[in-house]
């Protein structure tokens, strides 16, 4: 009777097993369009086209079985570090939703732009995601592509270095990994028309009243100790490479990776420089620069030979000092080689 019992009920279990495989196997080949439309949905909620990762939504993009028809970008961000500022993740992600922007904006067609995602995601709230990931140091970007299957290995990290030119390198890094275009960096202006607007109307009230001083000689702009503070500056801002700096928003320092206690002043790698490097090679040809002008302007009102010979040798030692450590700091950065002052025979 059993076997009567479990042959008769067999063909049931089978039209049962038949059948959740058959609606299994429909929900898979749905659940990448299903994705896609989600996450295409969640983008257009944000206005710079970036969508907040959490742990459930990278479980139900990963369940998409790979080749997935898509790529995603993440930036790994992380609330409580905001306040360092060695590590400039609000900078970096600001530059992050640029790009995101930029990239729709260059690539309005939904058969393009729905080959990649942008995402944020927040340490606090998606540790379990950090943990996959193998996410242990910030700033981070990473590319998951359509292939992947195992977030820690398959996943493509951006390199340190690559931060330094911000949205323009994290471009040309996702175009060499995607094979994708992001197109140009759509930044907006520095000054806005209103601005301008109310520049101009101050300019043309207080026009007259300038004027009035320019005439009689009365104005900062006539006073020569300032002309000479201000060329100096400016000598020390384009040395120091200050407009880099400002630009890219370097940090004056960042943590040490392999040790977080210590703090990096100079970075070893052309392709990034930090602002205390900028200050420090700026001081230096600065230095040059004030001896220069002093040995050429001041130092022939000297009547006193010995006093003149004195100095002229001692601003040309400090001279040579100060270009040998700019000389040396290069070296050190690039890995390229100077050729010596004195002739090779000579050392």
């Amino acid at each position: 009777m059993k076997t009567m019992a479990i042959s008769s009920s067999t063909p049931k279990l089978f039209l049962i097993t038949v059948l959740l495989l058959h609606l299994f196997s429909g929900n898979q080949s749905l659940s990448q369009n299903e994705v896609v439309s989600e996450l295409s949905h969640l983008r257009s909620q944000s206005p710079a086209g970036v969508i907040h990762l959490t742990d459930s939504l990278l479980r139900r993009i990963t369940s998409v079985p790979s080749p997935r028809s898509f790529s995603i970008l993440i930036f790994f961000d992380a609330q409580q570090l905001h306040s360092k500022q060695e590590l400039s993740l609000p900078a970096l992600k600001k530059e992050f939703s640029l790009l995101s922007s930029s990239f729709l904006a260059n690539n309005p067609d939904s058969n393009v732009n729905g080959k990649l995602f942008f995402f944020v995601i927040e340490f606090q709230e998606s540790q379990q995601s950090f943990a996959q990931f193998g996410v242990n140091s910030l700033p981070q970007i990473r590319i998951v592509p359509p292939s992947a299957t195992d977030l820690k290995t398959d996943s493509i990290q951006m390199d340190a270095s690559d931060f330094s030119r911000m949205a323009e390198s994290m471009a040309e890094f996702v175009e060499s990994k995607t094979q994708l275009e992001i197109g140009p960096i759509n930044r907006p202006p520095v000054v806005s028309k209103k601005q301008i607007m109310l520049a101009v109307a101050v300019v043309l009230i207080s026009s007259p009243f300038l004027i009035k001083k320019v005439v009689a000689g009365n104005t900062a702009l006539h006073n020569k100790y300032l002309w000479m503070a201000g060329a100096i500056f400016i000598y020390f801002f384009s040395v120091g490479g200050a407009m880099h700096n400002i630009i890219r928003k370097m940090p004056m320092f960042m943590a040490d990776r392999n040790d977080p206690g210590k703090l990096v002043f100079f970075y070893q790698g052309s392709g990034m420089q930090l602002g205390a490097e900028g200050f420090a090679v700026g001081f230096l040809y600065t230095i040059v620069g004030l001896l220069l002008a002093s040995t050429t302007h001041m130092l022939v009102l000297v009547k006193n030979t010995t006093a003149q010979r004195l100095i002229m040798s001692i601003a040309l030692v400090v001279s040579f000092w100060a270009v040998k450590k700019v000389i040396y700091l290069d070296n050190w950065k690039t890995g390229y080689g100077v050729h010596a002052y004195l002739p090779s025979r000579w050392v």
